[in-house]
């Protein structure tokens, strides 16, 4: 995957409450995101937006990324599905330049720890950018200072092998503009996080296709493997729903097989 030289791709990921449908509003500087039903517990699903700031130009993937590490057969089919189509999907917009990490403010957990293995080591092989941003600061006791919190808590993520190339803390969203000056410097914050971690030339090109699919999906497979999963489940899936050769199918196919 190599990005296009007329925008950049940034995936924007996290748990649900994180914030990022406010968070990218914040980058945008105006209301950008929608709600969408198809979007609350679906998955790897994703929805598309286009932002303009500094002169350069973002695509900006808002994902909705794993809310349970563990998950049945109906729940991993569909998790299957949505991966091979945003797969697909960023294939086709030219790449991944950008991971951006969106957690609330508080305790680093076993899920949040699975969102981050699956973006930044399954899918993207440790080769694209990550940084992070933390919401919700406002809440904390330090709210004065926006970096307070990451102060306190960088060393966890560093116990938990959890690395990011930079970080913001944020006020992603004021309804009540009780922290203005805040608000107005998170807005500039993620602004210079993403244009300056998104601009790093020399990426690594990603597998394609189906080779990326059965990667992914060989990978994918420690944080979701059902209780029980046939060739007769996982080949006509992948090959009907999702488009993938019969032959990379089998591969998968396989792999689950063998892990259990």
């Amino acid at each position: 995957m190599t990005a296009s030289n007329t925008h950049k791709n940034v995936v924007v990921f996290g748990q649900t409450g994180a914030g990022k449908s406010s968070l990218i509003n914040l980058m945008a500087g105006k209301r950008v995101t929608h709600t969408s039903n198809d979007m609350k517990r679906c998955t790897l699903s994703w929805a598309e937006y286009d932002i303009e700031f500094g002169g350069e130009s973002y695509k900006v993937f808002d994902t909705v990324g794993l809310e349970e590490p563990q998950l049945g057969l109906p729940q991993y089919l569909e998790t299957v599905k949505n991966a091979c189509e945003l797969i697909r999907n960023l294939e086709r917009q030219g790449g991944i330049d950008l991971l951006l990490f969106c957690m609330k403010a508080g305790r680093l957990t076993a899920t949040l720890q699975s969102n981050y293995l699956l973006f930044h080591e399954f899918l993207c092989e440790k080769k694209v950018p990550i940084v992070i941003a933390i919401t919700h600061v406002e809440q904390s006791e330090e709210e004065g200072r926006l970096d307070a919190w990451w102060e306190r808590n960088e060393e966890i993520f560093l116990e938990q092998d959890v690395r990011v190339d930079g970080h913001a803390c944020v006020v992603a969203a004021d309804r009540n503009n009780k922290y203005p000056l805040q608000y107005k410097e998170s807005h500039v914050k993620i602004r210079n996080l993403v244009k300056k971690f998104s601009i790093i030339d020399g990426k690594r090109p990603l597998p394609t296709g189906d080779n990326l699919v059965v990667r992914f999906m060989s990978k994918l497979k420690k944080l979701l493997l059902p209780g029980r999963v046939t060739r007769r489940d996982i080949v006509p899936y992948l090959t009907k729903r999702c488009g993938v050769s019969r032959e990379a199918a089998t591969q998968v196919a396989d792999m689950i097989k063998k892990s259990k």
